[in-house]
């Protein structure tokens, strides 16, 4: 494979820090954002989400061996997080903070890690969500692609503000057969099963194409959430349809993990994929005469898994390392962004509720206060003030909080206290040379985590051992 071409400014180990919008500095945070330039018209969003992509994962965050030119191409029209950060290390709690804009430890369904099996658990049906929010302001809202917070018939995308539905209910399925781990089917059209030959990422492209057009023709501002499965395992590519038969051949729950499935060049091929259809994807909104008009947010849901790139970074999808939580965010805001612009500000998934709710106009609800902010500030070229943002994971044990370029870590009985804009590998621990950093952080956390429901022993928690992977050897179950 012919190695791409260094993009020009961008370092695999580029400079990671920035300061921080926090509880403290909120009024400052709120007055900032005030200021910031907004168009007149209510803008659509179109809100992207990739499924377990590591940070550098795209040729714009670094990575070498396969170009991503439309997601290159959108970082190059507007701005390119460095410190972005996902609400968590997997893939359900990470959602239910972006729609409910809380840290997802407010709910029950946000403490699976993820979601599996439990059918009397998701989002609650009357919680304020995003898209419901958009929608009492007088927009169009859809999601296409992945929900994974909740099942039928008590959980449903359109009980939770979504008018319109087009994808997966669960974590995962075959990119071919789009059956997931049970073995049945798993596509729907808002509550109606859809039976529809084709690759998944493929699908998902030509349904928001269409919502797009939808869109267009209803005259009124809309907000599209686009949650690609891709690059999620299976590991699968357009051309792999006698691996998707191989899998279904198995009759195994866990048959579509496949530890003995994937390479390097089909996560390669699966990543370029989901460029191919974010490609097309963008340009149909310029086709439709609304690229003007609409903000564009590209983004994973958390760190990377076996075959990611995760950039400077140790850890992956599990982990609270920064490997695990480090994800790619861009945005272009037309009359807010600047072209080719970068932000080392530190952001969160669940900071998109309030973002896009200011942006929009609409009314937040008094009752669920967003524990994100409104981050188009830092969209719009400025700086966010100083806040700490805290993460929790059952699986041995873990624990983060972030302030400026400290991080607190915990995992199991260790724990480290990291400059992560020095030492962005988490390798030099500074709690004994910082003993008042150190405390102050794992003080902080305590106090935080005491305002949050405590842990679910009956609650799924997903982490890799040394049976799956050679390089957690030692990691027991």
């Amino acid at each position: 494979m012919t190695k791409p071409k260094p993009v020009a400014g961008i370092t695999r180990r580029a400079t990671v820090a920035g300061a921080l919008a926090g509880a403290l500095a909120l009024p400052a945070a709120r007055a900032f954002a005030a200021a910031t330039p907004r168009p007149a018209r209510k803008p659509n969003i179109l809100y992207i989400m990739a499924d377990d992509m590591g940070y550098a994962d795209v040729s714009c965050y670094g990575r070498r061996e396969y170009r991503t030119p439309a997601i290159d191409a959108l970082a190059a029209q507007g701005l390119r997080f460095t410190s972005a950060y996902a609400n968590s290390a997997v893939c359900t709690a990470t959602r239910v903070a972006l729609i409910t804009g809380r840290y997802q430890y407010r709910l029950p369904v946000g403490l699976e890690e993820p979601l599996a099996g439990r059918r009397n658990v998701g989002l609650p049906t009357d919680h304020p969500t995003l898209p419901s929010l958009l929608a009492k302001a007088g927009y169009r809202t859809s999601l296409v692609g992945k929900w994974h917070l909740g099942s039928l018939p008590d959980f449903d995308p359109l009980k939770s503000g979504y008018a319109h539905f087009w994808g997966i209910r669960s974590g995962a399925v075959d990119y071919f057969s789009h059956k997931g781990s049970d073995g049945k089917p798993d596509l729907w059209d808002g509550a109606t099963a859809v039976d529809q030959a084709g690759y998944l990422t493929d699908l998902l492209g030509d349904r928001a194409i269409a919502e797009i057009g939808a869109g267009a023709k209803e005259g009124r501002p809309w907000f599209l959430s686009l949650h690609f499965t891709a690059p999620h395992w299976p590991w699968e590519t357009p051309e792999d349809q006698a691996e998707s038969a191989r899998l279904g051949a198995r009759k195994d729950p866990e048959a579509l993990m496949h530890f003995d499935g994937g390479t390097a060049a089909t996560y390669a091929a699966m990543v370029q994929r989901l460029d191919l259809q974010i490609g097309r994807i963008l340009a149909a909104l310029k086709a439709s005469g609304q690229e003007d008009d609409t903000i564009v947010v590209f983004t994973s849901d958390n760190g990377g898994e076996r075959f990611s790139d995760t950039g400077p970074f140790t850890g992956r999808k599990t982990e609270l390392l920064e490997g695990g939580l480090r994800i790619p965010a861009i945005v272009r805001w037309p009359g807010v962004t600047r072209a080719g612009a970068t932000s080392d500000a530190q952001i969160i998934t669940m900071d998109w509720l309030p973002t896009f709710v200011a942006a929009a106009g609409a009314a937040p609800d008094a009752a669920h206060a967003s524990d994100g902010i409104d981050i188009a500030p830092a969209i719009a070229g400025g700086t966010l003030p100083e806040r700490t943002l805290f993460w929790r994971y059952r699986n041995h044990d873990q624990q983060a909080a972030r302030r400026g370029r400290w991080k607190y870590l915990k995992i199991n009985s260790n724990t480290f206290l990291f400059d992560v804009v020095a030492d962005p590998q988490e390798r030099a621990n500074l709690k004994e040379r910082e003993p008042g950093i150190f405390h102050d952080l794992a003080s902080a956390w305590s106090a935080w985590d005491r305002t949050m429901l405590p842990l679910d022993p009956q609650s799924y928690t997903h982490g890799f051992t040394g049976k799956e992977l050679a390089d957690h050897y030692g990691v027991g179950d």
